[in-house]
C-alpha cells in the first residue's frame, strides 16, 4: 500500500491505478465528501466503503467547492490537509481532490464497480445512480446514521470557547466579575455594561445599569 503522501494523486494517476487493478480482477469503490474536521462518522463511512471493494478511492472536495456548497467560513481545514488526513486512514487506497459541484467527472473517469454514499442517501436517491449503472456499476450506502457532523462539532467547539472566555473575562474598569444576559455583559461591582459581539464584550462600556 502507498504511503500517506503517495496515496494523494491527481485524477489521471488514480484512473491509471484503477485500470491496473481491474486488469488483475480487483474491484474499485469510490467514496466522496468534504471531510472537514474528520470525525467518527467519516471513519465509519470510509471503512464501510472499503468493505465493498478491493480498492477504495476517496474524492475530497476542494476548498472552492466546499465554499460553494456550505458557504463562507467553510472549510475549516484546507484541502491539502483534509486530503492528507483521509489518506492516513488504513482503509483508503487513493485520495484525489475534485473541484466540481458533484462527483460525476470523477465517476466517468474512474468507472468504479461501486459508488458509495453515506446514510443521508438511499440507493434510490443517489444522484449519479443511473450514470454508474451505465457501465455496470452499482451504488451502495455505508456508514452509521448521521449522528455526527462537522457543523455540530464546530458549533460545540465555539460554544465551549465562549463558556471558557466568559469565566476568564472581568470588568476592565474595576476588575469586577461580569454577569451575562441576552443584551451583553454587566459588571456586578461597578455595574457598567458592555455590548457583546461574537461572544466577546467590547471594552468600551456603555451606561451603568
Amino acid at each position: 500500500m502507498p504511503s500517506t503522501s503517495g496515496k494523494v494523486q491527481p485524477l489521471e494517476a488514480v484512473a491509471r491505478a484503477a485500470e491496473s487493478a481491474r486488469s488483475i480482477g480487483k474491484t474499485v469503490a469510490l467514496a466522496n465528501g468534504a471531510f472537514d474536521l474528520l470525525h467518527v462518522g467519516h471513519v465509519r463511512y470510509l471503512e464501510g466503503a472499503k468493505a465493498l471493494a478491493d480498492i477504495l478511492v476517496v474524492a475530497v472536495n476542494t476548498d472552492r467547492s466546499v465554499r460553494l456548497a456550505k458557504g463562507e467560513g467553510r472549510p475549516l481545514v484546507p484541502e491539502a490537509e483534509r486530503a492528507e488526513i483521509v489518506a492516513a486512514l488504513g482503509c483508503t487506497d487513493f485520495v484525489l481532490l475534485f473541484d466540481e459541484a458533484d462527483v460525476r467527472t470523477v465517476l466517468r473517469r474512474l468507472r468504479p464497480a461501486v459508488h458509495v454514499k453515506g446514510t443521508d442517501y438511499t440507493e434510490e436517491s443517489v444522484p449519479e445512480r443511473a450514470e454508474v449503472a451505465a457501465w455496470g456499476g452499482r451504488v451502495a450506502i455505508a456508514g452509521d446514521p448521521k449522528d455526527h457532523s462537522t457543523t455540530a462539532q464546530a458549533a460545540a467547539v465555539l460554544e465551549q470557547r465562549e463558556v471558557r472566555l466568559r469565566t476568564l473575562l472581568v470588568c476592565p474598569r474595576c476588575r469586577g466579575a461580569l454577569a451575562w444576559d441576552a443584551e451583553g455583559a454587566r459588571c456586578l461591582a461597578c455595574r457598567l455594561r458592555y455590548p457583546v459581539h461574537g461572544g466577546i464584550p467590547e471594552m468600551d462600556p456603555g451606561e451603568p445599569f
